[in-house]
């Protein structure tokens, strides 16, 4: 919700600041005359002294392939008001090596200002985030604007501004980026919280995606040149090309890591890993040549990742991998953006909103949709472990700790009682009426019987207490001392009266029969080693409650002190 407020905010402004646009204020890109100088090399001088025919119009958005040329472009700015200050505006930072603005001063002298990605942006006539030049409202002679851009291909577009207008385009461009560095960052924090948390690979490519698409739309809207690194000019250059070969490579990486590639196939998977490293290593390769064909491969990649990365998606979501499906939808608003910059990238599409924050907008959405998605794959799996890890230490049908952990924390107790010369309690129970329920009912109604009777006896003791079964229908509680013999007959009393509450269900007649025998161990006159037997003492519980279901009148036997001989 607070993404879609800024979103809606971002675009509402500019509307807001074109209510009060001056005449001769706007994009003036379509009225503008242009001459390529193949050679790269020609003077102002030169330029202007050209024939009229030599300029082309400008009459719709192009894109460039300049090379070692440079782009010449004429501008006739007209009347306008001299009581305000204008600028001229060149969008597309990330793609602007050089430019230079010339206008003839009243002497014939030429004044120059400069900007683009090879100087510094802090040496900049006017620095910003894509290169502004002031313009004199009183100047007559038309103004000269050179371009030069290699390998990536140019298309300018110009905006002629106020000096108000400009600002209100500035706080615009630096309420939506900054909200969305924000945020992003925000996002970045939770998944490292994520990956401390979960322990899950996935969560540390997904901070690496993250990391890398922040730098990409930093670079990429100049922001990062105009507040990260405003003296390196060689990094202002390469970033938007850097950065985009690490998204795209971490994006390869978290897809392989969330849809759990290496379980499905051990070629696909290495190809994967080959791919991903790609861009990492490709980002120093192009650093290197800085050719077209360098850059059309880095496009090339970049495009064919994205349907590497729907093709991984979808395979491992038709092999069973839920998330696999979510996390193609999650990828869905920066894949349909991605296109626009990569073609306009390329020079098949001009520069427009849509190239210039197409991805912006889209990763702006998909950024906390898949940590979203990522969480709750996480958290199921992270419940999956914690019931397999369950049933090491749990009774399948009742869900009661199991018998060496019992006798684990039975052997601590006898050990703790003796140390402080305190009793612990110890009680065996048997559903001595388990065979009459099976053979009335069956043995569904049997299995029911055993856990509501292990429901029971948990529902009797405390919670620092231990429940087991021991066997098919008889169960051990250890009781934590100190315990009073007199205090565990109640205990006893109250298990045989629990029992016998109606189970549902079943017939009124069939309630749960306990038969239990219990005792406070040890006992002063044990030895040592019988104190500390676990195994000992329920052995002779054990044959106690034998002997005890030999007499069916009595149900509860609580061994006295000194233990009974059996």
């Amino acid at each position: 919700m607070v993404l879609l407020g800024l979103l809606a905010l971002a675009a509402l402004l500019p509307l807001t600041a074109r209510a009060d646009k001056v005449p001769g204020e706007g994009d003036i890109t379509l009225s503008t005359r242009f001459w390529i100088d193949s050679s790269g090399s020609a003077t102002v001088d030169q330029v202007a002294a050209e024939s009229p025919g030599t300029w082309e119009a400008m009459d719709h958005y192009r894109s460039f392939e300049l090379g070692s040329s440079a782009l010449w472009v004429r501008i006739e700015p007209g009347q306008l008001d001299s009581r305000r200050r204008w600028y001229l505006m060149l969008t597309a930072a990330a793609f602007t090596n050089d430019a230079r603005l010339y206008t003839r001063g009243a002497d014939g002298g030429w004044t120059e200002q400069r900007a683009g990605d090879h100087l510094p942006v802090a040496q900049w006539s006017h620095p910003d985030q894509t290169p502004v030049f002031s313009v004199d409202p009183l100047l007559t002679e038309p103004l000269w604007l050179r371009l030069a851009n290699a390998p990536a291909p140019t298309s300018p577009r110009l905006q002629l501004l106020t000096e108000e207008n400009l600002q209100s385009k500035r706080y615009t461009t630096f309420l939506f980026i900054g909200g969305y560095l924000g945020f992003g960052l925000l996002v970045l924090f939770l998944g490292w919280v994520h990956v401390r948390l979960y322990g899950d690979r996935a969560f540390v490519a997904y901070c690496f995606y993250v990391a890398s698409m922040l730098g990409f739309q930093a670079s990429f809207t100049g922001i990062g040149g105009l507040f990260f690194w405003p003296h390196w000019a060689v990094w202002n250059d390469l970033a938007p090309s850097f950065f985009m070969l690490w998204l795209t490579g971490s994006g390869i990486w978290f897809v392989r890591e969330a849809c759990a590639v290496p379980r499905h196939s051990r070629g696909v998977d290495r190809f994967v890993v080959a791919w991903s490293l790609f861009g990492v290593v490709y980002s120093l390769v192009y650093a290197a040549l800085l050719s077209p064909l360098a850059f059309k491969l880095l496009n090339l990649y970049g495009l064919l990742s994205v349907v590497l990365s729907i093709a991984l998606c979808l395979w491992t979501w038709r092999r069973g991998e839920t998330y696999a499906g979510w996390l193609f939808l999650g990828f869905l608003p920066v894949h349909l953006g991605y296109p626009f910059p990569a073609l306009r990238s390329a020079g098949v599409l001009p520069d427009s909103l849509a190239t210039q924050y197409g991805v912006l907008i889209g990763s702006a959405i998909e950024i906390p949709l898949l940590l979203y998605i990522l969480h709750r794959r996480a958290k199921d799996f992270s419940e999956n472990r914690a019931r397999l890890r369950a049933m090491e230490s749990t009774d399948p049908l009742t869900g009661l700790t199991i018998a060496p952990v019992l006798r684990l924390r039975l052997r601590d107790a006898l050990k703790r009682a003796r140390r402080s010369g305190h009793r612990c309690g110890v009680m065996l129970v048997e559903l001595s009426n388990h065979a009459d329920i099976v053979a009335r009912e069956g043995r569904e109604a049997g299995d029911r019987a055993l856990v509501v009777a292990a429901s029971r006896l948990s529902g009797v003791v405390r919670d620092v207490d231990t429940v087991c079964r021991i066997s098919d229908t008889r169960f051990a509680m250890l009781i934590e001392g100190p315990q009073k013999p007199e205090l565990l007959k109640l205990l006893g009393q109250h298990v045989v009266a629990k029992g016998l509450e109606k189970v549902p269900n079943l017939p009124v007649e069939l309630p749960l029969r306990f038969r239990l025998v219990s005792s406070t161990p040890p006992d002063d006159k044990d030895s040592l080693e019988d104190a500390l037997s676990d195994e000992r003492l329920l052995a002779r519980l054990n044959r106690a409650l034998d002997r005890l279901s030999d007499d069916p009148r009595k149900v509860v036997l609580h061994l006295s002190q000194p233990p009974l001989q059996v």
